[in-house]
């Protein structure tokens, strides 16, 4: 039976309970984002993502984020390793998180083609933390500010937290519950392939059995891992499949820091005596933050809050269920994709051949996408229709009014139209035809509204 009065508890935003876990989250948080940012920089990537390319892919409504002149693009990273460690130190914490999450979001929304799921939940989740009070013990902030001192918080503090995490898992099991994933065992079959050459475990990859069990392994991991994890009964075995989930996907996978960030992130789910534990090993190590945990500070309801948090709750549920609005195939038309916590669910590649059409002459001649996109920027053009439009766009606006030469001849180009002819593979099919040479692309509206002139998908 349900424990009603438990449950009711659960979701009592402002019942009082200890701070100790949002305490631990904020140390944790803050280290993942320093090691994460400082990766980015070692390993070349601001060069390469936001100095490199002479175009940008902006968000729909956010084409004005323009990216800094050249090396300037690194302040906002090294504004974020500052950031980051005043969230671990609990140093200055509120203008710490207001300026990480800034800068974070600042550089998420510059260009499109290198989204990904975890650079989306590391926005909210830097959002919440703006929000929460996690600086009010074992931070510097407490100890310079002795008045701010407390070993209680609001429910709603870690609850929020819970939330968000729950919000990646359980829409990318739901997400999963689809023919390619179950059936077809795509786009597992396929990335499992090319580990052949792992030692010791290649040759089971290449097996059908394994990428079926990889599939269904993971759909049924997301869909209830939250569910266990809330359980102390299952909590402990829940976290071990936790480790071993994504250690797994780290070692077999190139997505990053991600499975570290949800391997300590899911800690927040364990008793406040587990975090209470963690702290006290800290101050052995840090004995000076022993004072910091006197208490001094009472609690405040903040009303408005209430609808905030309704709002906040309510897109976070509603926003990865938009597709619906869209008729044909997500998977092919990609429209509602994106910030809906479809985690590698999809392999798709395509070929796009982009043509300019001179009007007034006839004359047709095809474009090298490479002078004008990087390869990433390519790939991941060739296959979402709100980039090739934008990218039509471009070229149109580059080529209007440009002189160009043909052997001894010269014209200049006036109001010129562009066709493509594009095709692509969507989780191991055969290639298909996806944009046809029937209209000028730079003449149709960029907007949310349902992109028709995409050829239908044939299953």
């Amino acid at each position: 039976m349900i424990d009603v009065k438990r449950l009711k508890n659960y979701f009592s935003f402002y019942k009082e309970t200890n701070i100790a876990p949002l305490i631990v989250f904020r140390i944790i948080f803050g280290a993942l984002m320093l090691f994460g940012v400082s990766r980015f920089i070692l390993k070349g990537w601001v060069q390469q993502l936001y100095i490199d390319p002479d175009f940008y892919f902006g968000y729909l409504g956010f084409e004005w984020v323009k990216p800094l002149d050249g090396n300037l693009m690194y302040i906002p990273f090294i504004l974020m390793l500052i950031a980051a460690i005043g969230i671990i130190l609990g140093l200055f914490y509120r203008f710490s998180a207001i300026l990480f999450f800034v800068c974070f979001t600042y550089v998420e929304l510059l260009d499109k083609s290198n989204y990904l799921n975890h650079y989306y939940f590391v926005s909210l989740m830097s959002f919440i933390m703006i929000l929460v009070p996690a600086n009010r013990r074992f931070s510097i902030d407490a100890h310079l500010f002795p008045k701010i001192r407390t070993n209680l918080t609001y429910q709603w503090h870690i609850g929020l937290i819970k939330f968000q995490l729950a919000m990646v898992y359980v829409f990318a099991g739901i997400a999963k519950l689809n023919s390619d994933w179950l059936i077809n065992a795509q786009p597992l079959r396929t990335w499992l392939q090319a580990h052949h050459n792992l030692p010791i475990v290649g040759s089971y990859l290449q097996e059908s059995w394994s990428a079926y069990l990889f599939s269904w392994f993971g759909c049924f991991y997301d869909l209830f891992i939250v569910f266990f994890l809330l359980s102390n009964r299952f909590r402990p075995f829940a976290y071990f499949a936790v480790v071993f989930f994504h250690v797994v996907t780290w070692y077999l996978f190139p997505i990053g820091v991600f499975p570290w960030v949800m391997i300590f992130s899911t800690l927040i789910f364990f008793s406040v005596h587990f975090h209470e534990r963690i702290l006290n090993f800290l101050t052995r190590l840090f004995p000076k933050s022993k004072g910091s945990t006197e208490a001094s500070f009472q609690l405040k309801r903040k009303p408005i809050l209430n609808y905030f948090l309704l709002v906040y709750i309510t897109l976070q549920l509603l926003i990865p269920f938009r597709y619906v609005l869209y008729p044909g195939d997500l998977f092919w038309n990609e429209e509602g994709f994106r910030f809906s916590w479809r985690v590698m669910l999809m392999h798709k590649e395509g070929h796009a051949t982009f043509y300019l059409h001179d009007k007034k002459t006839g004359r047709e001649s095809e474009i090298d996408n490479s002078q004008f996109l990087t390869k990433t920027q390519e790939d991941q053009m060739a296959t979402q229709p709100d980039m090739i439009l934008q990218y039509a766009k471009l070229l149109k606006h580059h080529y209007d009014g440009k002189t160009l030469v043909y052997g001894e001849h010269s014209f200049k180009i006036e109001d010129p139209a562009i066709y493509a002819r594009i095709h692509v593979s969507v989780n191991g099919r055969p290639s298909q035809l996806f944009v046809d040479k029937k209209q000028d692309l730079s003449l149709l509206p960029y907007n949310l509204g349902h992109r028709d002139w995409i050829e239908p998908f044939k299953k």
